[in-house]
């Protein structure tokens, strides 16, 4: 079994095992059942054919493997409760710095760093843009950028330019791209998380690294 195939399972697994997790939250979150795993085995098959091609280093992979798990996850709350669940948000600034912690091991500490300018310049932007117009940009909107902005400040400082263009390009797109029977719902504006999150896979799974000599 080829990796893209192997994370593909795995994806579809974990999609399962999310479904599980978010009607378990304080909160709760009614989520789509099989189109939550079939995200998941998605985007993790696309990180793993990156990988086996090359295009990705092994001590990179772990990185888009986790924001593909945030980006299923968080999309499919947002799109259809419009909130970004602190369950989720939080762990994810752990679990991020972990995996960059392991990149770092391999391509140098300079990584870590600017993975930890990333995550400032993005969350600081961020939440001016909360604290001017809240409904523009929301809470948890603010706590997601954290985590994300480390990504894209890990692949490299202009990727944190470049990652924030995107997703407001994206957010920009989104009612286009969503059912109606969604849009109905959206009650405080139009969400901007699964665009965020959609324009961090994008760069980490296609980031141009290489593995150090």
């Amino acid at each position: 079994m080829n990796l893209s195939l192997l994370l593909a399972t795995a994806g579809a697994a974990t999609g399962t095992a999310s479904h599980h997790l978010l009607t378990r939250l304080r909160r709760g979150a009614s989520v789509h059942k099989v189109l939550l795993p079939l995200m998941m085995a998605t985007l993790w098959a696309i990180a793993g054919w990156q990988a086996a091609s090359g295009q990705l280093p092994w001590w990179w992979l772990p990185i888009p493997l986790l924001v593909a798990w945030l980006t299923a996850t968080l999309t499919a709350v947002d799109l259809k409760h419009r909130r970004l669940p602190n369950a989720l948000t939080l762990p994810a600034y752990p679990a991020t710095a972990a995996t960059v912690a392991l990149a770092s091991t391999q391509a140098g500490w300079q990584l870590a760093e600017n993975a930890l300018l990333g995550a400032t310049i993005l969350a600081t932007c961020y939440l001016a843009v909360h604290a001017t117009s809240p409904q523009a940009m929301g809470a948890g909107d603010v706590k997601l950028s954290g985590t994300q902005g480390a990504v894209m400040g890990a692949v490299g400082l202009p990727a944190v330019a470049v990652g924030a263009a995107l997703a407001a390009l994206l957010t920009l797109l989104l009612p286009t791209l969503t059912p109606k029977r969604l849009r109905n719902q959206w009650r405080s504006g139009i969400p901007h998380g699964p665009a965020l999150l959609a324009a961090t896979y994008v760069i980490a799974t296609f980031p141009g690294l290489k593995s150090p000599p």
